[in-house]
């Protein structure tokens, strides 16, 4: 009697063919459409009191091309068909390895005279994380970070035990004093004699060295926020913290939700600034939320919880990020945030200044 179901079986398997050729069919257009999908990249050097007049042109100069470098690279992976997790990772290792700013080689110095060095990153397809803190050996921490997303059941590891972790990874060390620098020691120099009372915190005569101009309360970090050819958006923050931090204190820059945050339903997220507050006001997480469940732009859910939010709690610091239609923001409520994007045509932007 298995004639009479032959029919039937000649239709299951013509339907399970059609099925089959419409999945490969669908799964072509979805690679096809991936290959045309636009890609972006934000980063930033940290926000703060930073003003033109009190900054050289050769210094400036410096700033431009450094941004340009780090925010180029990660655009050139990304075009090349690149993920944006490794996009992130290859602009923020630029600003890791450059001396002029609070992150990696150049970070600032803690009460003690040495560097603890925080980072995190997150990819939004999966809502996968990693983040270091307190580290004192590692020369790119963002290469941590994202060990410690790949290879660890752990999201956040510090101290000691995330540099045996880094061992284990055969990860490079450095001494110590490999990320100081003089500008640094001068600036905690500038701090502790206004702490100690040797100095006052309102006479700026002292504050000019190597034509930069300290702001003590410049609490700056570096961070990258990518989309891919693949609509997958990642984000990292990395730090040297606070000057004169003490008895282990961490901000928000490893923090998932406060410091970065990334979501392909919404955004990603880098932010820097008075990283207690940015823990408190959950920034990063925030603003992503506001774009999925408000359906606010980029920018304006960025300038809500920048300007508004955290303006009402004395907060100053900003944020760079990236949607999932591939669109750019900044915002920030200090005088000045270093700053570069390359948008979904390939413009880039380089700026310092609130005015540029």
């Amino acid at each position: 009697m298995s004639h009479i179901y032959r029919p039937a079986r000649r239709l299951w398997l013509k339907t399970f063919l059609l099925i089959l050729i419409a999945q490969i069919a669908g799964l072509s257009n979805q690679l096809l459409a991936a290959e045309q999908a636009p890609v972006a990249i934000v980063i930033h050097g940290g926000a703060g009191t930073i003003k033109r007049e009190l900054m050289s042109a050769e210094i400036e100069a410096d700033y431009r091309a450094t941004l340009t470098m780090a925010v180029s690279a990660g655009h050139a992976i990304l075009t090349a068909g690149g993920t944006s997790r490794d996009a992130v990772i290859a602009a923020i290792n630029i600003l890791e390895d450059s001396p002029l700013f609070n992150a990696g080689h150049g970070a600032v110095l803690n009460h003690e005279g040495d560097v603890e060095l925080d980072a995190s990153i997150m990819e939004g397809r999966t809502l996968n994380a990693g983040a270091v803190a307190a580290l004192s050996r590692v020369k790119n921490p963002i290469n941590l970070a994202n060990a410690v997303l790949e290879s660890s059941p752990h999201v956040m590891l510090a101290g000691a035990g995330a540099e045996i972790f880094a061992e284990q990874q055969g990860f490079e060390f450095v001494n110590n004093d490999y990320f100081k620098t003089e500008r640094r020691q001068r600036q905690l120099e500038r701090v502790l004699a206004v702490e100690n009372g040797l100095a006052s915190a309102e006479d700026p005569s002292d504050l000019i060295f190597g034509q930069y101009q300290f702001d003590e309360k410049k609490l700056g970090t570096v961070g990258a926020v990518a989309i891919d050819r693949f609509g997958d958006i990642a984000a990292g923050t990395s730090t040297g913290g606070m000057t004169n931090k003490r008895f282990g204190r961490i901000g928000d820059s490893p923090i998932i939700g406060a410091g970065t945050y990334a979501d392909n339903s919404s955004c990603g997220i880098s932010a820097t600034g008075h990283g207690e507050y940015f823990i408190r006001a959950a920034v990063a997480h925030d603003i992503c939320a506001r774009v999925a469940y408000k359906g606010l732009s980029l920018q304006q859910a960025a300038d809500e919880v920048v300007m508004d939010k955290l303006v009402s709690m004395e907060a100053t610091g900003g944020v760079i990020g990236v949607d999932n239609e591939a669109n750019v923001a900044f915002s920030f409520n200090s005088a000045g945030m270093y700053r570069a994007s390359i948008d979904k045509r390939g413009e880039i932007q380089v700026m310092i200044f609130k005015q540029d």
